[in-house]
């Protein structure tokens, strides 16, 4: 039985992998995205991510498909209870930026969206430095004295707007932000480690990275000469043009080798040891996608190993 991780200061215990929604009605329709979490459920996860804008950038698409599937699964398995789904404000189209009506109005969307009276884990998506933490701490203190939220988090802020942040929840003693999802991952590690990741571990906030795969770089399937059909391709293949990435490959093929497992497993596991790191998140399009992610649960590196994919990485 895989151990469950404290987020932050909070009460929620979750998986060591957050399945990443971002897939689920773009290149996963309802029919893949259910496959996916349903295997993710069987083998014992209970952390979803997604966003209010996840895929309005598909055309044809409005924004909330994500949410959406996920709702009509949770209704579906009737597991409301055994999930911790966390979702993010500020990109829908219809609700964009921060301003506390829209954050109110985004939410009640997403609970439609998600068919549930409760969001576990709320994000502000991305920061909007003209908004002052007065106004967006407020109206996230609201949502969760209304009970609609029940706790509050940031994912792409600056260490100066979160630690402002906090200091406005503690002198006014209203809710606080208990979670941080940063982009972070063996090669990209420039944005979150340092003054970030130092308010983190001072504050107590768990870390819950995404892009822990960079795009799918880290699954070891992108080689130079290779072509991948993927839509993501062209962001995974840009990281083979530098000696870090190149360096980064080489590290996890001997340490994947030595353990039996997915390249893509030992990349999730470096991430899932650094300092703050509660769950790396990570997407699957199909089932067959999961079990590389699934495996972060189990596989321990040594201290060695860790060492070794760290400077590898630097």
């Amino acid at each position: 039985m895989t151990s469950l991780r404290t987020l932050g200061s909070t009460d929620l215990r979750v998986f060591p992998l957050c399945l990443g929604g971002n897939v689920f009605g773009w290149t996963a329709d309802e029919a893949q995205s259910f496959a996916v979490l349903d295997a993710y459920a069987a083998a014992g996860g209970n952390f979803v991510d997604t966003a209010d804008s996840y895929s309005a950038w598909v055309q044809g698409n409005g924004g909330g498909e994500s949410e959406t599937i996920i709702g009509s699964w949770l209704k579906a398995r009737g597991n409301r209870d055994d999930v911790v789904i966390a979702t993010k404000v500020s990109q829908h189209p219809d609700f964009q930026g921060l301003s506390a009506a829209t954050i109110k109005a985004a939410a009640d969307a997403s609970l439609r969206r998600l068919g549930t009276d409760h969001i576990d884990l709320y994000y502000t998506h991305f920061d909007k430095p003209e908004v002052p933490v007065e106004e967006i701490i407020g109206a996230l203190d609201d949502l969760v004295k209304a009970g609609k939220v029940r706790h509050i988090a940031a994912s792409n802020i600056s260490a100066e707007r979160l630690k402002a942040s906090l200091d406005f929840s503690d002198s006014e003693g209203l809710a606080r932000y208990v979670a941080l999802q940063p982009h972070y991952n063996l090669v990209s590690r420039d944005t979150y480690e340092g003054e970030l990741r130092d308010l983190a571990e001072h504050e107590g906030l768990g870390a819950v990275p995404y892009s822990a795969l960079a795009s799918g770089f880290l699954t070891g399937k992108y080689r130079a000469g290779t072509t991948v059909g993927s839509a993501r391709a062209a962001g995974a293949a840009k990281h083979l043009e530098t000696e870090r990435g190149r360096r980064v490959l080489d590290a996890l093929d001997g340490i994947a080798r030595a353990h039996e497992v997915p390249v893509a497993t030992a990349a999730l596991a470096w991430l899932a040891a650094r300092p703050t790191v509660t769950a790396p998140i990570a997407s699957a399009r199909t089932v067959e996608q999961l079990p590389a992610l699934l495996g972060v649960a189990e596989l321990r590196l040594t201290e060695e190993e860790l060492a070794r994919l760290t400077a590898a990485s630097a």
